[in-house]
């Protein structure tokens, strides 16, 4: 694998600084460091299992030859052939509830005839790359929040608090977390309405973070951590539609930018509502667009508390539920995905209140985040409205791409506890090579006139 390029990211000068209302988060210090190779993993988990035995010792995560790869990237099942040990229905809930989130919980009770959770054996399969768990050690020491939280300083290339001491820093784990530098994939979205009806719009995303740009250099802008687009491929009456992110870190000191190409029109314009609340691209009403990828972009306009760490069940490993063996209809259903499909675990994950801020404006008024310990991804999100009641329940389907060393999803999920709908995001089963992490680009293939000549094509 090409080294990872090694960058300091200065998004505020000392002057600013110095007269910020709010003081800057410091980085820990080198004793406290120290533990990353002790006590923590790497990436900040406690090492060692729990009291119980339901959560194994962190031991190096899943090895990269744990099942076979065929040519396509589809993996093999390490677990194939693992029963649950046991399942949670409505019916025995109560026994389970301090493992539960309120959104599983809303689940079970809404649907109680299909809605299930099989539990698995704990595996504590996450890893990434050496220079990955090497930057983690450096931004330990060195990376500090900036502006209130809505920027990093001396921040190297993913994770900048392996060792969080407050909510926000929880967060940025997440939104900066280590996804293989490049790629491009292919992947389905389902949108389905409350009877189970549902169009597949079937999606193709260009990922390329700052470090893995092939023109990588001075030119590019200290604040940037990633380009993204989204080219529709299918239904035929959204294909052509592309859109276009340049992602930013602090997002208060510069927004993030975004276009989108009409396909009908053959236009590009400028779309600064694909952020926080606004509408969502291409998902029918059933996510904002800071649900995409569980979480994405500013967190300004929030409050962040840090509720502390707890043990979880959640979606991990779920290698069956990827498997190519299955069509799309195995696991879009009336209400939810197949939960016969899915594997959960006991984990320990950090949980994080978000609240709405007082003159800010968001459709969620409340979310509470769980976070897993050991890669960072946010397994489960419960969203509130203005009136404080629990309206969308967001879980991930975690996957380890064990043959790169890239912690991931086999499939996003968001339901709607009002009306009945949901979405499903990142399924690939029925896709022929839906990843290529071999994907190199340069920033001039991120820019509207780009974008323009792509639709034209």
């Amino acid at each position: 694998m090409k080294p990872i390029h090694k960058r300091s990211l200065q998004i505020l000068g000392g002057a600013m600084l110095s007269a910020l209302a709010l003081s800057v988060s410091a980085a820990v210090s080198p004793e406290e460091a120290a533990k990353l190779q002790t006590t923590l993993t790497p990436m900040g988990a406690e090492r060692a299992g729990n009291a119980s035995g339901t959560i194994p010792a962190w031991t190096g995560g899943m090895a990269t030859d744990a099942a076979p790869v065929d040519a396509d990237g589809f993996f093999g099942d390490p677990f194939a052939g693992e029963q649950p040990q046991y399942t949670i229905t409505a019916a025995n809930m109560d026994q389970y509830a301090d493992m539960l989130t309120e959104g599983q919980k809303a689940m079970l009770r809404r649907y109680p005839d299909t809605y299930r959770m099989r539990v698995f054996q704990t595996n504590r399969s996450a890893t990434v790359p050496q220079e990955v768990f090497d930057a983690v050690a450096r931004n330990a020491v060195n990376t500090q929040l900036a502006e209130g939280g809505n920027g990093l300083e001396n921040f190297d290339t993913a994770y900048p608090f392996p060792i969080p001491q407050n909510g926000v820093e929880v967060i940025w784990n997440h939104i900066t977390r280590y996804r293989g530098g490049s790629f491009t994939r292919v992947i389905a979205q389902a949108t389905p309405q409350a009877n189970g009806s549902n169009t597949m719009v079937i999606l193709q995303d260009a990922y390329s973070f700052a470090t893995a740009l092939t023109d990588y250099g001075p030119k590019i802008s200290d604040n940037l951590m990633f380009y993204f687009t989204q080219r529709i491929l299918s239904p035929s009456r959204l294909a052509g539609d592309v859109l276009l992110v340049h992602e930013n870190i602090n997002q208060v000191e510069e927004p993030r930018a975004a276009w989108i190409y009409n396909a009908g029109q053959r236009r590009v314009r400028r779309a600064p509502q694909v952020a926080y609340d606004g509408p969502a691209f291409g998902a029918d009403g059933t996510r904002v667009s800071d649900n995409y990828d569980l979480y994405n972009g500013s967190p300004d306009r929030y409050d962040w508390k840090l509720v502390g760490k707890r043990e979880l069940l959640i979606p991990y490993n779920n290698f069956a539920l990827a498997s190519r063996e299955l069509k799309y209809d195995d696991i879009i259903q009336a209400g939810h995905i197949n939960q016969d499909l899915v594997r959960y675990e006991v984990h320990r994950v950090w949980e994080v209140e978000a609240t709405l801020k007082e003159g800010q404006r968001h459709v969620y008024a409340k979310r509470h985040f769980f976070i897993d310990e050991d890669n960072w991804l946010a397994g489960a999100i419960d969203h509130y409205d203005g009136r404080g009641g629990l309206w969308r329940v967001a879980e991930a389907m975690a996957l380890q791409r064990f043959d790169l060393k890239i912690p991931g999803y086999a499939l996003e999920t968001l339901y709607d506890l009002q009306n009945g709908r949901y979405m499903a995001l990142g399924m690939t089963n029925e896709e022929r090579k839906p990843y290529d992490f071999s994907f190199k680009a340069s920033s001039a293939d991120f820019t509207p006139n780009a974008l323009r000549a792509s639709g034209i094509r």
